[in-house]
């Protein structure tokens, strides 16, 4: 029996814990297409707007390719890439341990995930993402709020991969299986 209670305690602990990861991603979602929507009604048709002259501006532009303007008018291909991508989040939060040690991954994975999912949205609704973040200052190709939430969350990604977590604390990802059976 506490066994039981035990494992319900657990579903439900997980249960919350997608919850809260869905929640947070629906927020950041809503902040990204909220932001582009303005990006629309302020900026399209516009001169760009100076936040710090020479250095951060507002600037409108329809980007049909990935970061740098790569591959332009892929749509298809990023958005089955899009798809993959949150399909294997979704797996590796779902499967993620009930610890508090993987409270990192959740969050830095949700990030990843609004970000793709912002950037599909605008994909699958108008054939392009809306950018307007410039940094005038190093001349660094215009960006999104969803942009952002994917180059700083796997940013940290990687780094919490190389020093964070172990080898083991991954194991329930299911890639690492045993291939030989242990002798005793």
């Amino acid at each position: 029996m506490k066994k039981l209670k035990n494992t319900t305690k657990q579903k439900l602990i997980k249960f919350f814990v997608l919850l809260t990861d869905i929640l947070a991603m629906a927020a950041l979602i809503f902040l990204d297409q909220y932001t582009k929507n303005m990006a629309v009604a302020r900026l399209k048709d516009k001169p760009a707007f100076s936040i710090i002259n020479g250095v951060l501006e507002f600037n409108y532009l329809e980007n049909t390719g990935a970061a740098f303007g790569m591959l332009q008018n892929q749509r298809m291909f990023f958005i089955f890439v899009e798809v993959i991508v949150l399909s294997v989040i979704a797996y590796i939060l779902y499967k993620t341990p009930n610890q508090k040690k993987y409270t990192l991954m959740h969050i830095l994975l949700s990030l990843i995930a609004a970000g793709a999912i912002g950037n599909m949205i605008d994909r699958v609704r108008l054939n392009y993402v809306i950018d307007f973040i410039y940094v005038a200052i190093i001349n660094f190709p215009i960006f999104n709020m969803a942009d952002i939430y994917v180059t700083v969350a796997t940013f940290f990604l990687i780094i919490a991969l190389l020093f964070y977590y172990k080898e083991k604390d991954l194991n329930f990802i299911g890639f690492n299986q045993k291939k030989f059976r242990e002798i005793k």
